[in-house]
């Protein structure tokens, strides 16, 4: 039988996949030597245990817990269940991967009417005693009976209007046996110290599936199996006087990466006052003004620990009596700005390598260097100010719940979620809203830290603002009232909240962010392109990183307003002829686009993808807009109707689209590949390095490309025959179905390069419409029928297969053969480390995505090398 508990002084941080990361930690503060309560750790494995046992503790675990606590009470000095010398414990979860407030705690456990006299003859505090115990009826009665905690809040807010009491810290020890007389009539909760530990240890392992749980898991890709470690730890009190207090801190600024300590502490206060944010704390250097001494210690215990980590920690910690404790620490939440700053100078002052810095950085934390900021220059209407949590601008309609927030954004609008404070329970909302906004709490509080790991704008601690739930109302000092529906603003860099929607400017980047780039660069082996069509986005794309355009839509280039009616009448057109004469029209655009192009992307690759869409997407519906082109045009409308409904389809995504249109109507691929040749070779002549890719789309089989070649060498032909350059042009194709994936071998000696088109190959693969797959793809994922939406993330599993069988049997024909990727996922960072692992030579992203595409393929490759 494998081990299931483990003291603290018999573990280490590398035990983080057993005994959890707060254990892991608790372990290898305790090795260190810190000043850390003693207690024990039950495994992540027992977790699942008790989840393949029907959510049932195994047989002896209790056996062999109370070896431990046995171990736990001759180290404290104390006994657990003894009124004379109490000993009470914290029970707390602890993932292997860190999930701030999602799961369950129970603090001051071992509590019961004659414990609570005990201490209070013990401590000679009565009014820590009593205080204590009601916060553990409260504590136990929500997180293991499942009493709504609220039921209690409003019992204490009425018992303190009853008795014109304002704050906690103004009851007395008999106030507080008074409150414990109303909760106990709430809930029956259990007098003995071991029930209360068996039950508060299964609680615990039942938080791994409360929704908030679930939801965070979703957000941050964190696998179901894992389950989380239950850490029970002697209790040390930071509410026991003035001489005591708690406090969360992180060892360098996480919303900045300034290497300045930062903290919060609150006096006479237990440690979750701080973090729920039921009281706005005082920076740490308050504790340095009154207790200088323990100040010190804390100061060197977190530069000690930023050391031994290597990481820039997030810690809490408690003074009791004028002692210090250290109750946890992990590696911090921080902004991305944060993040790439905190790597980039670690790397610097010689604690980490440059691969390791990569590692440091979330994709999802670059973009904060591509999301606007509030434009300084436009702020007005400055109604109330908070601290600035989390950085970045946000405007929203007001609301005041993580309901609400989901239904309005399912609605398709921009919240501002607005709380007193909030609690995991909020996650949903938080995950939706496009910044929040809390009157309590400070920056280590769960709004901040949780709104930070997402990426979120965030002001909490905004006690200029009264929130009414009841009246959907937020009023300011000054008398401004907010209400429900409202549009606010927020600047998560300044704290300050405004009145309707403010300019915002455009994302910048820093030196540290260059640099950080300039390592994925130095670390990476896959190219990134971007997909782009305009020189605007062409431009931005190079700007961002880009190494070429992996896939120029053509199509896009027609919608133009002098454009689209004279593709329309192409299309509409009855004869050959007709339609020769319209497309050498649009042979004019789409030669001075693709010369554009070749000019911003001098001496970069640029694939262009021949005509793809349903022709059918291009012309009107409707009888009045027929009516109005027919007037444009010159064609009667009953024709235009008429040659719509012959061109329309049941099943368009799989008709009469991509290379079927060059098969049927050959002319419409000369002229595009005329325009693409006749502008690289005027580019090259004016100058610049053209490198022009032209891609074929949609194909099935070697025949097909075989005869669409043919259409593209005569067209190459005509145009080169007339100029005096050479122009170095490839030809591939664009791999989009099973059956061009299966042929692979017969279409490698027919072609230059292959592009996986994943949208329409995992469409295919799948048999989802991707256009229809967002009315049920949720559901699965709520079923868990898939682990990921498939085209968001790509399925590796069978549509990766085929891009596998692919690239390695046309390979084994053609060596020389390059391969890339242009759907959605060439910017998803899952996908790009498949591409990476499967030997692609390029990822093709929206230009935004880019930096972020180049870190993602930095971090799959760092793996395989050596340290710097």
């Amino acid at each position: 039988m494998a081990k299931r508990v483990y003291l603290f002084n018999e573990g280490s941080k590398d035990d983080r996949e057993l005994l959890g990361g707060k254990g892991a930690n608790l372990c290898e503060m305790t090795s260190l030597g810190l000043p850390v309560p003693f207690g024990f750790v039950i495994t992540t494995s027992t977790c699942r245990e008790f989840f393949q046992a029907g959510n049932k503790l195994p047989t002896l675990l209790e056996q062999e817990y109370r070896v431990a606590l046995d171990l736990v009470e001759k180290k404290m000095g104390a006994r657990f269940g003894d009124p004379e010398n109490p000993l009470l414990f914290s029970v707390r979860s602890g993932a292997p991967v860190s999930m701030p407030g999602m799961m369950n705690t129970i603090l001051n456990l071992g509590m019961n009417d004659e414990i609570a006299e005990g201490l209070a003859k013990k401590t000679g505090n009565p009014r820590f005693a009593y205080d204590s115990y009601r916060r553990f009826i409260q504590m136990f009665a929500g997180v293991v009976m499942d009493v709504e905690g609220d039921r209690f809040e409003e019992e204490l807010n009425k018992y303190k209007v009853a008795h014109n009491k304002a704050l906690d810290v103004d009851l007395d020890a008999d106030d507080w046996q008074e409150i414990i007389r109303i909760y106990k009539a709430l809930a029956d909760f259990p007098e003995d110290p071991f029930q209360q530990l068996r039950l508060a240890v299964e609680a615990v392992f039942m938080s791994w599936h409360t929704p908030r749980a679930i939801v965070y898991r979703e957000m941050n890709n964190i696998p179901e199996s894992l389950g989380t470690a239950v850490n029970v730890q002697a209790m040390v009190f930071g509410n026991f006087g003035d001489d005591s207090g708690s406090g969360v801190a992180f060892t360098r600024n996480p919303s900045t990466g300034e290497r300045q300590f930062f903290g919060e502490y609150l006096f006479n206060a237990a440690g979750e006052d701080v973090v729920a944010g039921i009281r706005t704390p005082l920076p740490v250097s308050a504790l340095q003004e009154r207790t200088p001494t323990i100040y010190d210690e804390l100061h060197k215990t977190q530069a000690l620990l930023e050391e031994h980590y290597r990481d820039m920690q997030d810690i809490e910690f408690t003074v009791q009596e004028g002692r210090f404790y250290m109750l946890q620490t992990r590696s911090g939440k921080r902004t991305g700005r944060a993040s790439v700053k905190i790597a980039v100078d670690m790397v610097r002052e010689g604690l980490i390598t440059e691969s390791e810095a990569l590692m440091r950085v979330s994709t999802d934390h670059v973009e904060a260097f591509l999301h606007p900021m509030v434009d300084p220059q436009a702020k007005t209407d400055i109604v109330a100010i908070g601290l600035p949590a989390s950085p970045g601008g946000a405007t929203g309609q007001v609301v005041f719940s993580a309901e609400e927030a989901e239904e309005q954004v399912a609605a398709g609008n921009s919240v501002i979620l607005v709380r007193r404070e909030t609690t995991p329970e909020d996650i949903h909302g938080m995950k939706v809203a496009a910044g929040i906004l809390t009157e309590l709490g400070g920056m280590t509080s769960h709004a901040a830290v949780v709104a930070r790991g997402m990426g979120v704008c965030a002001i909490t601690g905004c006690d200029s603002l009264s929130i009414d739930y009841g009246a959907g109302t937020a009023t300011t000092v000054d008398g401004v009232v907010i209400s429900r529906g409202d549009t606010i603003t927020l600047d998560g860099n300044s704290g300050e909240v405004m009145l309707g929607d403010i300019p915002k400017t455009e994302a910048s980047s820093s030196d540290d962010f260059n640099v950080l780039l300039s390592w994925a660069d130095k670390h990476r082996k896959l190219k990134v392109r971007a997909n782009a069509e305009t020189p605007e986005d062409a431009a931005k794309a190079r700007e961002l990183g880009a190494e070429g355009i992996g896939l120029c839509r053509t199509e896009h280039m027609f919608f133009e307003a002098e454009r689209i009616d004279i593709m329309r009448a192409m299309i509409l057109s009855e004869s050959v002829e007709e339609r020769r004469g319209f497309l050498d029209q649009l042979q004019e655009f789409q030669y001075r686009d693709m010369l554009e192009l070749f000019r911003v992307m001098d001496g970069l690759p640029v694939t262009i993808r021949l005509l793809d869409p349903p022709l059918h997407e291009f012309l009107p519906h409707t009888e009045e807009d027929i009516g109005a082109l027919a007037e444009r045009i010159g064609k009667p409308a009953g024709k235009i109707q008429e040659i719509t409904e012959r061109l329309g389809e049941v099943n368009p995504m799989l008709g009469f689209r991509g290379c079927r249109l060059s098969v049927v109507h050959p002319e419409i691929t000369e002229m595009q590949v005329k325009a693409i040749i006749s502008a690289a070779a005027d580019a090259i002549e004016q100058g610049h390095r053209a490198l022009p890719e032209i891609m074929v789309p949609l194909v099935v089989n070697v025949r097909e490309i075989r005869l669409i070649n043919e259409i593209i060498d005569r067209s190459i032909h005509e145009v080169t025959r007339q100029k005096t350059v050479s122009i170095p042009y490839k030809i591939g194709t664009m791999m989009e179905t099973p059956r061009a994936a299966l042929g692979a071998d017969r279409l490698a000696p027919e072609v230059e390069f292959m592009s996986f088109g994943t949208n329409d190959l995992t469409q295919m693969t799948y048999g989802f419409s991707r256009d229809d797959a967002g009315k049920f793809i949720p559901k699965y994922l709520e079923k868990k029928l898939i682990d990921a939406d498939p085209f968001v993330s790509l399925d590796q599993r069978a549509v990766g297969r085929l891009m596998e069988m692919a690239v390695s049997e046309s390979r084994a024909v053609k060596p020389g053969i390059k391969y890339g990727i242009c759907g959605e996922h060439g910017g998803d960072p899952r996908s790009i480390r498949f591409c990476h692992d499967l030997g692609l030579d390029y990822v093709s992203c929206s230009p935004f995505r880019v930096p972020i595409a180049r870190i993602a393929a930095a971090q799959a490759n760092v793996g395989f090398e050596p340290n710097d």
